[in-house]
């Protein structure tokens, strides 16, 4: 691998982890913007007495909102579990064994 510290791959991969983040990023408040919406015309369409606490009012923001919990886990957890030097590490296992089998033909 190129020892450079900002090659060509390496600013690629960042390019691509700004674009995700920035895609969860926008994703968030879009849920947000229209779940506010959904509040406020929930409560305008409360009948007096009527509480707000109703499973009904919660199905999107709940539904939703696990979404965001996978998307926001398909984003920044990766990194953590699979981070660059695993990368590393994988890319070399790889091209070992392309090596010895290139050997055997």
């Amino acid at each position: 691998m190129d020892s450079k510290p900002f090659n060509n791959e390496r600013i690629e991969r960042a390019r691509k982890q700004v674009k995700r983040i920035k895609g969860f990023y926008t994703h968030l408040l879009i849920y947000s913007i229209v779940n506010l919406i959904f509040v406020f015309i929930n409560i305008q369409n409360l009948d007096p007495g009527e509480s707000y606490f109703q499973l009904r009012n919660f199905i999107t923001l709940g539904t939703w909102g696990i979404a965001i919990i996978i998307h926001a886990l398909s984003v920044f957890l990766p990194h953590f579990a699979f981070g660059s030097a695993w990368e590393q590490r994988k890319i070399k296992e790889y091209m070992e064994k392309e090596e010895k089998h290139q050997q055997w033909d």
